[in-house]
C-alpha cells in the first residue's frame, strides 16, 4: 500500500494508492507498506530513483544497506516490531532520502510509525517541514519506543527473578515451585529475545547515523545537526542499558538453572540413599531365598521373624548413618 503525506495550507493531507507524478513529487513522505509492483513503478518513475526489493533489503553487508545513488541516500536497518502484541520480530526497513522526499519501504508496522503518524496529524507543519526532518522524527520515535520496551523488559525480568527466588527460599510445594521456576525461565527467554532484537535495531540506527555524519551534504540540513547528536547520545545510553539487561538476564538464567540443579540433586540423593538402605535387606532376603537342602535356619522356630527383624535393622542403620553425616 502506498500512502503519501503532504502539508497543504497548514494541514496534513494523506492519500492512499497510486497517484499522478506531480502529486507524488509534492509529497514529503511516501510510505510503501507491502508495495505492489505498480506502486513501486509509480514511485520510481515519479522520483526517478530505484526502490529496493525485499530481497535486497535483507542483505546484511553494509555496502548493500548504506549507500548513495546520485542525489539519494539509501539507508536500511532491522527494526523491532510486535512486542505489544506478543508476536515480535525484526523487519528490514529502507529509508530513501532525497532533497525533497522521503520514501520508506517496509513489510511490517512498528508501533513507532503509528505513533509518528499520530503526531503528524497534530503538528503537520512542524514534523513534515522537510524530508530529513521526517526521517529523524521517525528515528526519534523508534528510540523512544525502544526505551519504553527496555524499561518494561527490565520490570518483567525483576518480577521473574523475585518469583523464582521467593519460591526457592520458601517452603512451597514442589509442583508450585516448579511452576514458578518454569514461568521465570520463559520470562527470561522472552527478555533475552526482545533485548537482542532491540540491540539489533539500536546497532542499525547507530550505523545509519554514522553514515549520515560522514556524508555531510545538503540532504541533511544544518538545523538537524543537534537532533542527530541527541540521537547518537540516546542510542549509546540505550545500547549500554540493553547490554546491562542482557548480562543480568544471563546471570538470572544461570542462577535459576542452578536452583533447578540443586533440586534435582536433592531428589537424586534421596533415591540414592533409599537404594543404599535397601541393599542389606535385599542381601539377607537373597541369602534366605536360596534353595539349598541343608540350611540350619530352616528348622528354627523363630527363623522367619528373626530374618524380618534383621532386614529392618539393616535398613534403618544406613539411614541413621547418612543423617549423622548430614547427607539427609
Amino acid at each position: 500500500m502506498l500512502t503519501t503525506y503532504t502539508v497543504v495550507e497548514g494541514r496534513l493531507a494523506v492519500r492512499n494508492g497510486v497517484q499522478e507524478h506531480e502529486a507524488l513529487r509534492a509529497a514529503v513522505w511516501l510510505d510503501l507498506l507491502n508495495p505492489t509492483a505498480e506502486e513501486e513503478r509509480a514511485v520510481q518513475d515519479a522520483l526517478r530513483l530505484e526502490v529496493p526489493t525485499r530481497e535486497e533489503m535483507q542483505e546484511i553487508e553494509s555496502s548493500s544497506r548504506l549507500y548513495r545513488e546520485e542525489d539519494a541516500l539509501f539507508l536500511t536497518a532491522n527494526f523491532l516490531y510486535g512486542v505489544e502484541e506478543g508476536e515480535f520480530g525484526s523487519t528490514p526497513i529502507t529509508f530513501v532520502l532525497s532533497q525533497h522526499n522521503l520514501v520508506t519501504v517496509r513489510y511490517a508496522t512498528p508501533r513507532a510509525f503509528l505513533g509518528f503518524i499520530t503526531r503528524c496529524q497534530k503538528h503537520p507543519p512542524t514534523l513534515l517541514r522537510s524530508a530529513d526532518h521526517v526521517m529523524l522524527g521517525l528515528f526519534e520515535m523508534v528510540v523512544d519506543r525502544l526505551a519504553d520496551i527496555l524499561e518494561r523488559v527490565g520490570g518483567d525480568m525483576d518480577s521473574a527473578s523475585r518469583t523464582a527466588f521467593r519460591s526457592a527460599k520458601g517452603q512451597a510445594r514442589a509442583d508450585r515451585r516448579d511452576a514458578d521456576l518454569r514461568t521465570a525461565l520463559l520470562a527470561l527467554g522472552q527478555v533475552g529475545e526482545v533485548t537482542s532484537r532491540a540491540s539489533e535495531t539500536l546497532l542499525g540506527l547507530s550505523r545509519i547515523l554514522t553514515f549520515l555524519g560522514t556524508e555531510k551534504d545538503a540532504l541533511i540540513r544544518k538545523e538537524n545537526a543537534v537532533a542527530i547528536k541527541t540521537l547518537v547520545r540516546d542510542l549509546r545510553s540505550l545500547v549500554d542499558h540493553a547490554n546491562f539487561l542482557s548480562n543480568k538476564a544471563n546471570f538470572l538464567l544461570d542462577a535459576i538453572l542452578g536452583i533447578i540443579g540443586i533440586d534435582q540433586n536433592g531428589i537424586i540423593k534421596t533415591f540414592t540413599v533409599a537404594s543404599v538402605a535397601m541393599m542389606p535387606p535385599t542381601l539377607i532376603a537373597s541369602i534366605y531365598g536360596m534353595n539349598f537342602k541343608f540350611m540350619p535356619e530352616l528348622d528354627w522356630h523363630f527363623g522367619y521373624p528373626l530374618a524380618i527383624l534383621v532386614m529392618i535393622v539393616s535398613a534403618i542403620l544406613p539411614v541413621f548413618y547418612f543423617k549423622r553425616k548430614g547427607w539427609l
